[in-house]
């Protein structure tokens, strides 16, 4: 018999698929098909630190006799912010009303400031556990590096004050020391890292001579990444390491699994193949276990690790001359 319970953040998985933040975790009705079809979670549409911010600022702008007056504006911002939460915490309650598997709610910011207070509302309204998405791009010139991966810790630091859901912090690549910062992040009272976010890249229209957005779903190939850092960093970190970006198949989760990931977040292959691929996905994952005769995710996860492996420096070469230099085309 094969068993794909899972642990993830400390909640008990009945299979190591979860739907990642994205349209298809913006409802109940859509969360409870997502559990028939049997993900192991939801990570639930974001909130999103700069959409509270905009949202008030559109009002503002829009005219509503507040113009120089900054009491009106407080106001017209608390009252956005208030109800975009409320909107985001009845997603929460009325999701844990309709499914049994886990809610992880999800907020996506910038900074370490008012919004970590929103952590103690999305405890209230039932969560089982909260993601935050963070990414800073390091583009302004007198912040040092150091700076920067100290906010991350802030925003540890100010929700684990608060609230005792279990915390996942999802990462990008833009750190001067990746494996230190993983470490450091897995030992900071998270209970889980995400490997990694995505975010908006530039692309330019040479015909139209216009800035223009490159794609925003990820591609199979580009699961080497998440697979490459838990590889690694498998049997080194102080939490449960999930990859997401590029697994698109049973077989890419397996893949992230013989890394030592707890967990597979998966997005675009729903957006490419329809929601009810999640089933395809999880047939998949089964097959392949039976086939290679495994009985529970336990047996194999981390069996490829770079501490597993008789060549770990597979995962630490990142120079191609030894492949193309005998390359003929």
């Amino acid at each position: 018999m094969i068993d794909m319970t899972t642990e993830y953040l400390g909640l008990k998985l009945r299979n190591p698929l979860i739907v990642s933040s994205s349209g298809f975790t913006d409802s109940a009705d859509k969360i409870r098909h997502i559990e028939e079809l049997g993900a192991g979670a939801v990570v639930l549409k974001s909130l999103f630190e700069e959409q509270i911010l905009m949202d008030s600022e559109s009002i503002s702008a829009e005219g509503h006799g507040v113009d120089g007056y900054g009491e009106a504006s407080d106001y017209i911002h608390n009252y956005v912010k208030e109800n975009t939460v409320s909107e985001y915490l009845r997603l929460i309650e009325n999701a844990k009303k309709n499914v049994t598997i886990p809610v992880i709610a999800s907020v996506n910011c910038r900074s370490a400031k008012e919004w970590i207070s929103f952590s103690k509302s999305i405890e209230s309204a039932g969560a089982d556990a909260l993601e935050v998405n963070m990414f800073i791009m390091p583009v302004d010139l007198s912040t040092r590096g150091e700076d920067l991966e100290k906010i991350y810790f802030d925003v540890v630091s100010g929700i684990v004050d608060r609230v005792k859901l279990p915390l996942a912090l999802k990462i990008g690549t833009y750190f001067s020391s990746m494996a230190n910062m993983i470490v450091s992040l897995s030992h900071s009272d998270v209970s889980g890292l995400v490997l990694f976010n995505r975010f908006y890249s530039p692309d330019i229209d040479v015909e139209s001579m216009e800035i223009t957005s490159a794609p925003v779903l990820s591609r199979p190939e580009e699961i080497s990444l998440p697979l490459r850092w838990i590889g690694m960093l498998y049997g080194k970190v102080g939490c449960d390491l999930t990859a997401s970006t590029g697994i698109h198949d049973g077989h890419g989760m397996a893949k992230v699994i013989l890394a030592g990931a707890a967990c597979a977040q998966v997005a675009t292959a729903f957006y490419d193949n329809g929601i009810e691929y999640i089933q395809t996905i999880l047939q998949q994952f089964g097959q392949w276990m039976k086939e290679k005769g495994y009985s529970s995710p336990d047996e194999f996860r981390g069996l490829l690790s770079r501490s597993n492996v008789a060549d770990p420096q597979q995962y630490e070469r990142s120079q191609f001359m030894k492949y193309f230099s005998n390359y003929q085309k």
